[in-house]
C-alpha cells in the first residue's frame, strides 16, 4: 500500500470511527483531505475500493500480533481473537465492514493460514479445518460487533418486553441472572475457553485413532 492511499485511508478511517459509515462517502474524505473527489480515485478507485481498502487496513493491524505470537496453538488463537475485539473498539465505525466484506489481500490470507495451522497443531482433522475456521471466526467477530451495537445491553430486563412470569417462564427462573451486571472481559475470556475446548473436542478422534 503506497503512502497516498494510506494517507487516504486513515482519513477515511477516522471519519467513520468519529461519524459512522452512513458519513463515509468520497467527497468527505476528500474534504478532510483538502482534495476534490476525483483526486481520490487514482489511489481507491470508487466508494467500494475505499470500503475494501479499509477492511484490509484493519486486517493488517491485526496481522502483526497474530504472526509474533510465542506459544501453543491455544495462545495463538487467543491472541487473534483478543486482537479482532480491540481492533474492534478502536475503530468501532469502520469495524463493521470486517463482517460484510472479505479481504483478498496477502494478508488477509496470512492471516487466516495462522488459524489454520493453529487448528492443524491442535490435532483437528484436515477436513474440518476450515469449518472450525468459520465457527471460531464467527464467535469472535459477532461477539465484538454485538458489544458495539448494543445487541448485549438490549437484553437486560428493564429493555424487554413486559410480559408476565407465565409468558415467559425461562426468563422468571433466570431473572437473578439475568438481572446480573456482566464483565464482559471476562465473559470473553470465558467464550475462548469454551471454544479452546471445542477444538480439543474435535480433535480428539484424531488422537485417538
Amino acid at each position: 500500500m503506497d503512502d497516498p492511499q494510506r494517507q487516504i485511508l486513515t482519513h477515511a478511517m477516522a471519519l467513520a470511527d468519529e461519524e459512522g459509515l452512513a458519513a463515509l462517502s468520497m467527497r468527505a474524505v476528500a474534504q478532510r483531505l483538502g482534495l476534490s473527489s476525483m483526486a481520490l480515485y487514482p489511489y481507491v478507485g470508487s466508494k467500494d475500493g475505499l470500503l475494501d481498502g479499509l477492511v484490509d487496513l484493519l486486517v493488517a493491524e491485526l496481522l502483526p500480533p497474530a504472526v509474533a505470537t510465542e506459544g501453543d496453538w491455544r495462545e495463538r488463537l487467543r491472541t487473534v481473537a483478543r486482537a479482532v475485539r480491540a481492533i474492534a473498539h478502536a475503530h468501532p465505525g469502520a469495524y463493521a465492514l470486517m463482517m460484510g466484506r472479505p479481504s483478498t489481500t496477502p494478508d488477509a490470507a496470512r492471516l487466516l493460514d495462522v488459524l489454520y495451522d493453529a487448528l492443524l497443531e491442535a490435532g483437528v482433522p484436515e477436513p474440518q479445518v476450515p469449518r472450525l475456521e468459520r465457527l471460531l471466526t464467527t464467535l469472535v467477530l459477532g461477539f465484538a460487533a454485538a458489544e458495539l451495537n448494543g445487541r448485549f445491553h438490549s437484553r437486560h430486563p428493564d429493555r424487554r418486553a413486559r410480559l408476565g412470569p407465565d409468558e415467559l417462564p425461562a426468563h422468571a427462573r433466570l431473572a437473578a441472572h439475568l438481572s446480573a451486571d456482566v464483565d464482559w472481559d471476562a465473559e470473553f475470556e470465558a467464550d475462548l475457553d469454551d471454544a479452546i475446548r471445542l477444538v480439543e473436542l474435535a480433535a480428539a478422534p484424531a488422537r485417538i485413532g
